[in-house]
């Protein structure tokens, strides 16, 4: 058989899943170095707020004013701020994600990559949220720098950034460690990984996606207008930043 021309295997995951409540979906990520790891994961997706773990629901608490969820997925954020009353505007470069988040409720999502947030008009946001570990979107050191001076443009003198993050150093394993060191090698940041999604019979296209040390994402904003203000908490190599925007008084 062959393979779906679209590409979206992440969007057939969120839609299968949305079918099933999550019965036998698994995500399948592959890494370009032949790595493949399958998780149980997809239906926290779809997950309300009691079912967040701790970390979340207090990243959650801190949004204010107008929010841009980078990366809705099936927007479990998104639906939550909504109800509380936010005007949230989610989006996803994911077709069947975006789906998902109509069918499920959400009023305002686009299909749109990270790359598109410069689209926007300026000081259009107050909160940025990039739940799910999706300080990883913005791919690498460079377009990061790029993609958060474009943030700066289009959120509000006192607006944030709340970032879920994983850090790449807290592993021992021999394969992860040699694809650091694979990675340093040709000039990329340790955690930068190329992987794509698989879903049955589609798979998605390759991409970047960013995993930071705290030292690593400072670095990366210096000079961008924006200032690592605090981290929530730590869960093993995954951690919550708030992000402020300068100057913070």
């Amino acid at each position: 058989m062959s393979m779906s021309k679209s590409k979206d295997g992440y969007g057939a995951l969120l839609l299968s899943c949305l079918k099933t409540s999550g019965q036998g979906v698994f995500e399948i990520a592959e890494r370009i170095d032949g790595f493949i790891a399958a998780s149980t994961w997809p239906p926290r997706y779809f997950g309300d707020y009691r079912s967040w773990s701790r970390r979340e629901r207090q990243a959650i608490d801190l949004a204010k004013g107008r929010v841009l969820d980078i990366g809705c997925g099936a927007g479990r954020f998104t639906l939550h701020l909504q109800q509380k009353g936010f005007e949230v505007t989610g989006i996803d470069n994911s077709r069947g994600a975006v789906k998902v988040c109509k069918l499920r409720g959400v009023k305002d999502v686009r299909v749109m990559s990270i790359d598109g947030i410069k689209s926007f008009r300026p000081g259009a946001f107050d909160t940025v949220i990039m739940m799910g570990n999706n300080f990883g979107l913005f791919g690498g050191f460079k377009k990061a720098k790029r993609l958060l001076q474009q943030l700066h443009r289009i959120t509000s003198a006192r607006s944030q950034i709340i970032a879920e993050a994983v850090d790449p150093y807290q592993t021992t394993e021999p394969l992860h460690l040699a694809y650091h060191r694979s990675n340093r090698a040709r000039g990329r940041m340790s955690g930068q990984l190329r992987i794509r999604i698989r879903h049955e019979n589609m798979v998605g296209a390759w991409f970047d996606y960013l995993l930071v040390s705290r030292k690593e994402m400072k670095e990366i904003l210096a000079g961008t207008g924006w200032v690592l203000r605090r981290v929530i908490s730590v869960d093993g190599p995954r951690y919550t930043a708030v992000i402020a925007k300068m100057p913070w008084k």
